[in-house]
């Protein structure tokens, strides 16, 4: 099922880690100019390593088990029964598990995300016969327009160069007056400053930064809501 959503499915799909790695070196060819730009960042290179990989993927386990546990949108999403539902930076995959237990047994969750050690952790704790997970760019989705029915990204927009990018994205692959809820770091009027800092490879947002964009892109009904240094924004494609 996962292959009819493809904007350009592969002849030669490479699943043999579980998941459909659409960055794989003899997939990739000749990019030119289009490429999305990469992350090349501090915290990018640290996490390059085996040691820093390691880090960051307990560290990512942690954190969104403890958030998804008393904060994700699930029920105000509405996925359809039988829907197919989106997880932009899936890590672990619990997000998409989640959605694969709202959508039911006709439906789909597919968690995207770029790291090779997470997916692999991913796929042996979620995947399942509708939940799945694809090795893709956040800032260039292999989606086809208006083929899901919800889209949820959590702690991932401040990893990469082009948040706005990623956002337009998903509003692109979502069908019209579906929803989608993106979790970021805030650190509110403290962003504009830090970000005249050193690129470290992350960022935080302030408190208009995400629903402004959304708006910009015909998300409708906008919401956040701030707790702390963390911030949900939801709101619905027109």
């Amino acid at each position: 099922m996962a292959q009819k959503l493809l904007v350009d499915p592969p002849v030669n799909p490479r699943i043999d880690g579980g998941y459909l790695d659409l960055l794989s070196d003899d997939l990739l060819g000749d990019t030119g100019g289009d490429a999305p730009e990469r992350n090349t960042g501090t915290i990018q290179a640290v996490w390059a390593s085996r040691l820093g990989s390691m880090v960051y993927d307990n560290s990512q386990l942690v954190v969104r088990r403890l958030v998804t546990s008393w904060q994700l949108p699930i029920d105000w999403l509405s996925l359809p029964v039988g829907g197919v539902a989106l997880d932009v930076g899936s890590g672990p995959g619990n997000v998409t598990g989640a959605l694969g237990r709202a959508a039911g047994p006709g439906g789909l969750a597919l968690g995207v995300d770029i790291s090779e050690p997470m997916l692999a952790r991913a796929v042996r704790a979620e995947a399942g016969p509708n939940v799945g997970f694809v090795r893709a760019d956040a800032q260039r989705l292999p989606f086809r327009d208006e083929s899901v029915d919800a889209v949820v990204s959590m702690a991932m927009l401040q990893l990469i160069p082009d948040p706005a990018v990623a956002l337009a994205e998903m509003v692109r692959v979502l069908r019209p007056g579906r929803r989608m809820a993106v979790m970021v770091p805030t650190a509110g009027p403290a962003a504009r400053l830090m970000g005249v800092l050193p690129n470290a490879g992350a960022r935080v947002f302030d408190d208009d930064e995400i629903g402004d964009t959304l708006e910009s892109l015909g998300v409708v009904g906008v919401r956040t809501k701030t707790i702390g240094t963390i911030q949900w924004v939801r709101g619905r494609r027109t």
